[in-house]
Parts: C-alpha cells; sequence; structure tokens
C-alpha cells in the first residue's frame, strides 16, 4: 500500500528513500558494458500539497522503499551519475539564510536525467533523457519541481521500452534484413533517425517564448517555465533545416539570436541571425573549413563581440563515417585531426564578411566565456579580437571521461584532465597567425575549468570576472565553484566535501553599478545521495542561502534566468 510521505519526512530519510530507487551499484572493476542489474524505475504520482508552519509542502504518493544490502567491494555510485526516480515533481523548499529581495524570478537548468531505458543503460553522460528542474524565486521564498521533457525520443522510449533514436553515443539496435544499411545510410542523411532529445541547453528568446536545445535542428523544443511542460517543437520558417545540426549554444539578447549551423557536406559553418519574435533565420554570411580533412570541426559553442562572430574550426572534427558505425568509436562521432591546423574566423555582423582568419595551436573547447573587441594602439580602432573559452590542452580524453562507467568508479581517483581558461588573440590586419595564451593560472581553481557563465549585461564586451566548476583535488570530475577575477588573476573556489555543483549562473542585481553585484545559482549533486541549491554573493563568493531538496537530483547542465515582470 502506498504510504504518505511528506518532503520532510523525506529530507529526514533520503539516505534510506534512495539506497533503494535512487542509487546503482557500481564496481571499480566492471567493464564498459557492465551496470547495475537493478534498473531504477520512473515513479508517476499524484501531488498534493499540505500547510505545515505556513509553508506548502509536497506530498507524494509512492510505494514504501526497502533497504538494499551493499555488496562486498562495490561502492554506491554518487547520486550526480544516477537516474530522476520520477517522472516529475514540484513543491516548496525550506530556505536557510536569506535569498535577496530583488531576486524574484525563475532559474531554469537543463541536462541528461535518465540514462536507462528498458533494459538499456545508456554509456555517455550526453545521452540521458532531458530532464528539466527549476527554481522559482518569489519574495524569500524557493518554489522548485522538475520533469522529463516529452520529446519524440523520450516519448517513442518510453512506449517501446528500448532506444529509438541516435543519441550521443547510443545507436537503436538495426533492424535485420538484407536492406538495413542502406535504410540506416537514408534515415541518418534525412534527420529521421537523429534524436530530438534537446538535453542541453535552454534559453528564454527575445519575445518571452522558452527553448531547450540540443545539437540537432529537431531538437529545438518550447517548455512552460512556470508548469515545465512540453508545448512542441519551434518550428523554424527557414529551408536551413536540412543542415540536420546546429551549435548546441546560440547567443540571445532581447533583440535577436545568432547561432552556427556546420555544413557537413561542404565543410564550413553558416552564421544565422533570428530576429526576436520571429522563426525565420536569415544567413548572414558563410565561412569555407581551411582544414584538409573532410568534415568541420565541433562547435559546440562560439562567441560574439559588438560587431563580430568568432567562429573556431577545432581539429576535433565531425565524421560521417564514425557516425554510421552502430558502437561508439574512442571519439564517437569526431576524429582528431591535428595535422590538419586548428583555426580561428571572425565575420562581421553587418555584411557576413570574414575578417580574419587566423591558424592558431590545437585546443579542444566545448564553451566559450565571452569575447570582446580591444584596441591596442589607441586609435579608436579595434585591432585585435579577444575570445576567452573552456579549453581542455587540446586533450581529447575529455569526452571519454565523461562516460557513465567512468564517473560511477573512479570516485577519489584524481583522473580528471587538466583544463583551463584559454584566451584567443585575433590579430585583425591580416595577420595569418593568432594566440592562444593561459589566462589564470590554472592552478588557482584545480586545473578543472567548464560549465561557465558572467554577468550577461558585459556580453560582447571587455569583462572582469567568470563563474564557472573547478576543481578540489583529487577528482573525477569538477566539484568546487570558481570565480576568477580575469583582470588581477585571482580565483576564489567554494567547495564542500562530496558534492558535484551544476553551472553556476550569475543573476546581477537590478540597477547594479559593480559587474559582481548579483547572486550565482548552482544546484549541487551530494555524495550521501541529497541535493541542494545553494546561492552564493557574487562579490564575495560566500554562501547566502541554500535550500535542500527532498530527494537526490542527477548532475545538470546549462540554465537560463526568467525574470518576473
Amino acid at each position: 500500500m502506498a504510504s504518505l510521505i511528506t518532503t520532510k519526512a523525506m529530507m529526514s530519510h533520503h539516505h534510506i528513500f534512495f539506497s533503494t530507487r535512487n542509487t546503482t551499484l557500481c564496481s571499480d572493476n566492471s567493464i564498459d558494458n557492465q551496470q547495475t542489474k537493478t534498473k531504477p524505475q520512473i515513479i508517476y504520482h499524484r501531488l498534493s500539497s499540505r500547510r505545515v508552519s505556513g509553508v506548502t509542502r509536497a506530498v507524494i504518493n509512492t510505494p514504501a522503499p526497502s533497504p538494499e544490502k551493499e555488496v562486498e567491494g562495490e561502492r554506491r555510485c554518487h547520486v550526480a551519475w544516477t537516474s530522476v526516480q520520477q517522472e516529475k515533481w514540484e513543491g516548496e523548499l525550506t530556505v536557510q539564510g536569506k535569498i535577496p529581495t530583488w531576486l524574484n524570478g525563475t532559474y531554469l537548468r537543463n541536462g541528461p536525467g535518465l540514462w536507462n531505458i528498458g533494459d538499456h543503460d545508456f554509456r555517455h553522460l550526453f545521452d540521458g533523457y532531458s530532464t528539466l528542474v527549476k527554481l522559482q524565486f518569489e519574495n524569500g521564498r524557493i518554489f522548485a519541481g522538475h520533469r522529463l521533457l516529452e520529446s519524440d525520443a523520450y516519448k517513442a522510449a518510453k512506449k517501446h521500452k528500448k532506444l529509438c533514436y541516435r543519441e550521443f553515443s547510443e545507436t537503436p539496435k538495426p533492424v535485420r534484413n538484407p536492406f538495413s544499411g542502406i535504410g540506416e545510410i537514408v534515415r541518418l542523411f534525412s534527420g529521421a533517425s537523429l534524436t530530438d532529445n534537446a538535453n542541453t541547453g535552454v534559453i528564454r528568446l527575445g519575445d518571452g517564448r522558452v527553448m531547450c536545445l540540443t545539437e540537432t535542428q529537431k531538437g529545438s523544443i518550447l517548455v512552460d517555465h512556470e508548469t515545465l511542460e512540453t508545448i512542441g517543437k519551434f518550428e523554424y520558417d527557414d529551408r536551413l533545416c536540412d543542415h540536420l545540426i546546429q551549435s548546441a549554444h546560440p547567443i540571445v539578447t532581447e533583440t535577436e539570436m545568432w547561432t552556427l549551423i556546420p555544413d557537413l557536406v561542404k565543410p564550413g559553418y553558416r552564421v544565422v541571425r533570428m530576429e526576436a519574435g520571429s522563426n525565420k533565420r536569415e544567413v548572414v554570411g558563410r565561412v569555407k573549413c581551411r582544414s584538409g580533412s573532410w568534415g568541420p570541426g565541433w562547435v559546440h559553442s562560439f562567441a560574439v563581440t559588438e560587431n563580430y562572430v568568432v567562429i573556431p574550426e577545432m581539429p576535433l572534427r565531425y565524421s560521417v563515417r564514425n557516425l554510421l558505425k552502430a558502437e561508439p568509436t574512442p571519439l564517437y562521432k569526431f576524429e582528431w585531426c591535428p595535422d590538419d591546423g586548428a583555426f580561428v574566423h571572425v565575420m562581421s555582423k553587418l555584411t557576413g564578411e570574414i575578417v580574419a582568419s587566423v591558424e592558431v595551436p590545437a585546443y579542444v573547447t566545448f564553451h566559450f566565456i565571452n569575447a570582446y573587441e580591444e584596441d591596442e594602439t589607441g586609435e579608436g580602432k579595434a585591432t585585435v579580437i579577444i575570445a576567452d573559452c573552456c579549453e581542455h590542452n587540446a586533450d581529447t580524453r575529455i569526452l571519454d571521461m565523461l562516460r557513465l562507467h567512468t564517473l560511477r568508479s573512479s570516485h577519489g581517483h584524481d583522473v580528471l584532465p587538466d583544463a583551463r581558461i584559454g584566451r584567443f588573440k585575433i590579430p585583425l590586419d591580416g595577420s595569418k597567425y593568432g594566440k592562444l595564451e593561459t589566462a589564470v593560472e590554472a592552478e588557482k581553481h584545480g586545473r578543472a575549468m567548464d560549465m561557465c557563465s558572467i554577468n550577461p549585461l558585459y556580453l560582447g564586451q571587455k569583462y572582469r570576472y567568470v563563474y564557472a566548476c573547478g576543481a578540489k583535488r583529487p577528482c573525477n570530475f569538477p566539484n568546487a565553484l570558481s570565480k576568477v577575477d580575469m583582470v588581477e588573476k585571482k580565483v576564489k573556489n567554494w567547495h564542500e566535501h562530496g558534492i558535484i555543483p551544476s553551472e553556476p549562473f550569475f543573476v546581477p542585481r537590478p540597477g547594479a553599478i559593480h559587474e559582481d553585484d548579483g547572486v550565482v545559482i548552482s544546484i549541487v549533486s551530494e555524495e550521501n545521495g541529497g541535493s541542494y541549491a545553494i546561492l552564493l554573493d557574487g562579490s564575495s563568493f560566500e554562501e547566502i542561502a541554500r535550500a535542500k531538496f527532498p530527494y537526490g537530483l542527477p548532475y545538470g547542465l546549462h540554465g537560463c534566468w526568467i525574470p518576473k515582470h
């Protein structure tokens, strides 16, 4: 018989609740595809609410859990790498500390939250089905919740209890017939087999619409930011969807959206712009790849300045050959081609003209931080573009490090590859070469650097502060939050034992004068199976408030802020 578990009770006994339902047993000696035989199950439930001491607390109907014995020689996985245990939940969180009275709005976080379906266990962090988490701030209170995104990929998997679309490292088992290979090629290049699992980012467009995104164009899905319900596909009113893929991180302002569309047939990138309120993207210009390899460099993100778009061309390149393979290669859908060179291109926003195309040292980056124009001569004209990114020292091991088996089985080992803030200097005088330097000594942030945010008012402008995930070594994943002062080359770190924090997201205080006047929001997964939201002061980087969830949340990726109007 289902028992009533109040939020308060779940908070008191989360270590028991999740020992059965939200914790996977993993062996350090297990092979890549050997994972728990006890599958986490999605629990569907109804929510009601009670008033307890003036606070609304969620009441969840769910089967009573039973304790689970830990197998000798095995350790429990960190809750960051386990699947959510219910499709949706919502309720109010109890706040410790004080939330600033000006902080009224909703923080949304997107990321993979379900890594198994039926008898199938996903291999990679990036494969999981999208799970939205919200923190709604209202007059010092936090109303929270999560919900799985109703993509076609998720709905089909739930219905058939198996993988139905191509994910980051996963391919559905082909139908066995003489023409299956040809059919799969047709399905791949038509986009029919590609996932729409929009598990990477979430953005607020200038007209207020909220969209979840991934690197497939069909994975652009509108959601209701208050209920987290899936509204439906974002239908682009143009002919650019034939190119199938896109940058997972467009750059959005109140008036427009910029993004890059890689071209796999004629290797290069289309730079496109969409006005707020429109569904039609317009091509501003095209960059032709300079490498000799077939396939453009992976472009997960890019940067803009006031007048230019900065387009990276990494030696880590899309590979159709690897895309067609049923089993993942060491670099998944990419190839590492350092002999072909690494480049950065700069395009005029106004004309689409390529104003710089320089060769730089080899690099690997998922996320650009910011870029701006610099006048080094003092003549009132930009002479160089500065573009900063989270750079992994041209080390492709970071992709393999994000396998779920590795994350689950290497806890306590110092195996995280080094990373830094890489600073590109791109001259605008026609030079053939640019520079790539370390902007701040990497030891200061634990030689880890990713999942970055800045004060959005400084987008494309000269800026000073970066908020990102750093590390306290030893670790197998970034386990600290770092505030980096790019001017004084100083770093402040925030860390607690056993945590995995998600992207620190900066929200500026309305009317603020100083760049770091605001709050930093992150959602933290705990080693003991719990999770909580943390608020840090943007200036001092000290904790000002936290609110514990009544259950453990897995790790998430990127977020956005939706102010209350």
